[in-house]
């Protein structure tokens, strides 16, 4: 799958991801590293398999969203990620920052053109957000990306969230010791776990949302982010409803229907595949559980969008 976005930032950057990354939710603190950049503890780290740990917060400690400040707890934040990290050794400060997906806005636009330079092209960029995101886009974090570019048409993934939210998330992991090199959406991340060519549907599902995506190679058909209800059968009728949009999309854009549908999640797969109920749908793990790396009780957690970052690492 093609590498979408390396840094979220206030100002543009470059450079490969780091070795290490770590994923925010408001579960807890998801930590993972390559062996190689790991401090190897009693040949933890002997495969080429990355190492997580996980460090849980207490419920309200870190709610996400684009309106008000994510961290409710900030030290406990802190001691959370201190905790995860130190528990898989990082060589490197630098780390992949990952968040939730309710706190960056995804978009694929079309442009007539775009400068080169990214200092020359984010001005545009920012211009044409303007009216598109509910806060203020001239101090917001965005990274953007080319997928496509013909004569006369640019195709352009962009990915932008709060400057207030992302300077919080950046500083909670400044405090812990280590340095935000990078910064990505959970499903962005994940979406890197998929096969280089192949087209397909995946499905990322957290506490509070579900976002639906469809990548053919390098590029992104679909992205889309929804709020799921409070209530458990109001819940499970958006799933299903949101999954068959998602197929009907699919298949209208790629002339086939999808036969697999890629999951990354909170939740056991089979509970979601029954939530699903398509049984034309095969549901996949995104990124399977391994064997062995696991420093710690993961519990229900996804590693897809921690590994996902670490394979896009330099």
């Amino acid at each position: 799958m093609a590498t979408f976005l390396n840094k979220v930032s206030a100002t543009p950057q470059s450079g490969g991801r780091p070795s290490a990354a770590v994923e925010l939710s408001p579960d807890g603190v998801l930590a993972a590293v390559r062996p190689s950049a790991a401090a190897k503890r009693g040949g933890s780290a002997s495969s080429d398999a990355p190492v997580y740990a996980f460090a849980a917060l207490p419920a309200g400690a870190l709610v996400p969203g684009i309106d008000e400040a994510n961290l409710r707890a900030p030290e406990v934040v802190v001691d959370a990620i201190s905790a995860a990290l130190e528990q898989v050794s990082p060589r490197t400060r630098a780390v992949t920052l990952v968040l939730p997906d309710t706190v960056v806005r995804v978009f694929v636009l079309d442009f007539d053109s775009l400068p080169a330079k990214s200092e020359e092209a984010l001005p545009v960029i920012r211009f044409r957000l303007r009216k598109m995101v509910p806060f203020d886009i001239e101090h917001a974090g965005v990274s953007y990306q080319v997928l496509a570019q013909s004569r006369g048409e640019w195709k352009v993934l962009i990915a932008v969230l709060p400057g207030p939210i992302l300077a919080e998330y950046e500083t909670s992991v400044r405090t812990a010791g280590y340095e935000p090199g990078a910064v990505l959406s959970s499903s962005l991340a994940a979406l890197e776990m998929a096969g280089p060519m192949e087209a397909i549907l995946a499905a990322n599902l957290s506490g509070s949302c579900i976002t639906t995506l469809i990548a053919n190679g390098q590029d992104l058909l679909l992205y889309r982010t929804l709020d799921l209800p409070f209530g458990a059968a109001e819940r499970i009728a958006e799933i299903q409803r949101d999954i068959a949009v998602a197929a009907a999309y699919y298949e209208d854009k790629l002339g086939a229907p999808p036969r697999r549908l890629y999951y990354a999640g909170n939740r056991d797969i089979r509970e979601f595949a029954a939530w699903v109920a398509a049984p034309a749908l095969e549901v996949i793990e995104l990124a399977p559980r391994p064997a062995s790396g696991m420093l710690t009780s993961l519990g229900q957690e996804s590693i897809a969008a921690v590994a996902g970052a670490l394979a896009g690492a330099s």
